[in-house]
């Protein structure tokens, strides 16, 4: 159980300031949600269509308001 733990550690160490600004999950996740199931799969529950919602909304109010951002500096 400590080794576990000491992995965690050294996994963490190994991390570089380049592997916290990665980006590509963030508009992976973005493309999927925004996605319509295909035919023959079933629909998600409600609580899961709900979550993607409120994640969509707060996806873009977040570049809303970066657009805005960049916009009110440039200017």
């Amino acid at each position: 159980m400590e080794s576990g733990k000491k992995d965690d550690v050294q996994k963490g160490a190994q991390n570089s300031v380049k592997d916290y600004f990665k980006i590509g999950d963030m508009f992976s996740y973005f493309f999927r949600v925004f996605k319509k199931t295909p035919e023959g799969q079933p629909k998600p529950n409600i609580n899961l269509r709900m979550m993607h919602g409120i994640n969509k909304i707060s996806i873009l109010m977040f570049l809303a308001g970066m657009i805005y951002m960049v916009i009110k500096h440039a200017f």
